[in-house]
């Protein structure tokens, strides 16, 4: 598994069924907290590594005009002192669904933007946003994308390439950065920084199986506190 193999302090998922919510439990749980942003159908997950983080609270913020019960999932936490609010969702998916999909980014960047100046916050989903989409929304001053911070990594632009991921028979070959990282640092007197560092693509391997984990490449961020 990735997450053995990384080791990740924090872990942010799209798209859980409960069958394999259980098996990572099985094999997680005496490391990692879970907490889930449902337990039907297909959710969201946040898992914190406990010997790192600590779960202060959370909470499952519904998106009104949803169509495919999408939501975002909330955690606020604490490591090494400095308080972060970690953010994950899986917005509308399709090219019809692309005026919901930007009121949802436009919640996203709300809450971002709101939140306490001694707070770092962090978002990673699966967006489902086109760049006209995210043009067209805008991205507040005081929010960056970890990408565009990190000098735009051509090796990082496309997280979901139906030429190279051959996970579902697409007779279009297509490519799109769907999934994304946005950083809204603390801006209070004396509180750390937290920076991205790096980024890189993974889950690139194919399994026993002859699939890969997901029809999406997953995103290895390391952030730097300063």
């Amino acid at each position: 598994m990735n997450l053995l193999r990384y080791s990740p302090d924090v872990v942010l998922l799209q798209e859980m069924v409960p069958p394999y919510v259980r098996f990572l439990h099985r094999r997680l749980a005496a490391t990692y907290t879970f907490i889930e942003g449902g337990d039907t159908g297909y959710f969201t997950a946040v898992l914190l590594k406990k010997s790192r983080l600590t779960l202060l609270d959370s909470e499952v913020v519904a998106f009104q005009n949803t169509h495919m019960t999408r939501n975002l999932l909330c955690a606020q936490v604490l490591f090494r002192g400095q308080k972060l609010c970690l953010m994950t969702s899986h917005f509308e998916s399709c090219k019809d669904g692309a005026e919901e999909r930007m009121r949802q980014l436009r919640l996203v960047m709300k809450r971002m933007s709101e939140a306490p100046d001694d707070v770092t916050v962090l978002f990673g989903g699966d967006t489902n946003l086109r760049d006209a989409e995210v043009a067209s929304v805008g991205i507040p001053s005081g929010v960056c994308d970890v990408w565009e911070q990190l000098g735009e990594p051509e090796k990082c632009r496309y997280t979901w390439d139906t030429a190279a991921n051959t996970n579902k028979d697409i007779r279009f070959k297509c490519r799109f950065r769907f999934d994304r990282v946005y950083v809204r640092r603390a801006r209070g007197d004396g509180v750390p920084r937290l920076d991205p560092h790096s980024m890189a693509l993974v889950g690139l391997e194919k399994l026993q199986c002859g699939r890969y984990t997901s029809d999406h490449w997953g995103i290895y961020c390391t952030l730097a506190a300063e």
